[in-house]
């Protein structure tokens, strides 16, 4: 299955580097895009949710199969194993949002407001997808 029929499953994809795109997650409520998504030279689509979906989740919302991800012939022997398969700038892309959120939350705590049941688990949603961006790119421990 080609990306492009992929991303037309999708809402509000965008193109954010060569082969690579940004668009909301399908299996959960994304009010802004946490799914990257890259095509391989060897026509593998490659997805990572960073709200925490599992690929199988996302797949399944999309109505996909895990095999519908990879073309129909890959030859093992000249396909490699990417180290960083998303690029650095669709991780910091990501990272920095989340990290506008936890500097908004600092600065409420210290300005004397008090954290709603809802502000903490946002708060706790962005350390989680800061962490998950980091594990996607290789830098963290996961």
């Amino acid at each position: 299955m080609s990306i492009e029929t992929i991303l037309s499953r999708l809402d509000k994809p965008r193109r954010t580097g060569q082969h690579s795109y940004v668009a909301c997650c399908p299996s959960h409520t994304d009010k802004s895009p946490s799914l990257t998504l890259r095509e391989m030279d060897d026509g593998r689509v490659l997805l990572h949710c960073f709200g925490g979906c599992s690929i199988h989740e996302v797949v399944a919302a999309l109505g996909l199969t895990l095999s519908d991800l990879f073309p129909e012939k890959v030859d093992s022997h000249h396909t490699q194993r990417e180290r960083r398969p998303f690029p650095a700038a669709d991780i910091l892309r990501c990272i920095a949002f989340e990290a506008l959120v936890v500097a908004t939350a600092g600065a409420a705590l210290l300005s004397g407001h008090t954290f709603s049941d809802v502000d903490r688990q946002r708060l706790m949603l962005a350390i989680g997808r800061i962490q998950a961006a980091l594990t996607a790119g290789g830098y963290g421990h996961g």
